[in-house]
């Protein structure tokens, strides 16, 4: 059975959700999670986990993620996209310099309020399902950091290009909409491909139609270690070996305490990730076949 990760350039239109559907039809297997949701509205780096591999779900999606957004001036939407109704609406001229005066506002520790348009559940009800009754309820702002922030080009006097690399949890199109607010005329996402997601960028990827259309789809799998590669790995012997697959905690003298990749000396496969704390060694999640 397939298992591994495999980053999907996600087309345009398609929920996260359809990718993962998709992809148990071509793989024949059931076992398929993503991490990072991204708007059907939005292309790029989707990380997809198969098989043993959904178990890294949770660590993928809390890292950094870097987006390249169109920045539309002069329109406001109650989705904060140009896919929602337009709210208002008027012609802008703003200069690069404009822009660059209020983005620093923007960069570092920020609070954000959800758009009422997500996920977000208030009293046990997503937002987008309040939204779409017409109804709008107080959100609390929450932290998020954006890391960077520049303008990659301007399109037009009231559209430009962003480059964003932020934490989890940050809302692009909110960004949007925050900066337009700030320049006095409004705006609004225009569009967004994330190119970088769980440390993957675009050269890591492939699309569908690739995939389809190849002779062994789940040769462009890649092993599930790869995403903990920035840990140190550890060989153990096959008593210590056997500890670790019967979840027994391994003692290790003079090991330095942190996380590992842990694989089997002898069987070279790759077993868990573990922690060593104080000459012991803990597992974290294992990945081993049972």
């Amino acid at each position: 059975m397939p298992n591994g990760i495999i980053i999907i350039d996600k087309p345009q239109e398609w929920t996260s959700m359809d990718v993962c559907a998709k992809l148990r039809g071509i793989l024949k297997e059931k076992r398929i999670g993503h991490a990072g949701t991204l708007d059907p509205m939005a292309t790029g780096v989707l990380p997809v986990f198969v098989g043993r591999a959904t178990r890294a779900v949770e660590f993928a999606d809390k890292g950094e993620k870097e987006y390249v957004a169109g920045l539309k001036l002069g329109l406001v939407t109650n989705t904060q996209d140009t896919s929602g109704e337009i709210l208002e609406q008027h012609p802008v001229q703003v200069t690069q310099e404009q822009l660059e005066s209020v983005l620093s506002r923007f960069r570092g520790d920020i609070l954000q309020i959800p758009p009422m348009f997500s996920a977000i559940k208030i009293n046990g009800k997503k937002l987008y399902e309040l939204a779409r009754k017409g109804r709008e309820v107080e959100r609390p702002a929450r932290p998020v950091t954006i890391h960077s922030l520049t303008v990659e080009e301007q399109l037009a006097p009231d559209e430009f290009v962003l480059r964003i690399r932020c934490s989890k949890g940050t809302y692009v199109r909110t960004l949007c909409h925050d900066i337009g607010t700030a320049l006095g005329c409004g705006g609004c996402m225009s569009s967004l491909r994330r190119t970088m997601a769980a440390g993957f960028t675009l050269e890591h990827s492939v699309t569908l139609e690739q995939l389809m259309g190849a002779e062994d789809p789940a040769a462009a799998l890649l092993p599930v270690d790869a995403y903990f590669s920035d840990r140190p790995d550890l060989r153990l012997n096959a008593d210590l070996e056997k500890k670790v697959r019967n979840g027994m905690t391994v003692v290790l003298p003079g090991v330095t305490d942190g996380e590992y990749r842990v694989y089997g000396l002898e069987s070279g496969e790759f077993l868990a990730l573990c922690r060593a704390e104080k000459g012991k060694l803990i597992t974290i999640k294992s990945f081993f076949q049972v």
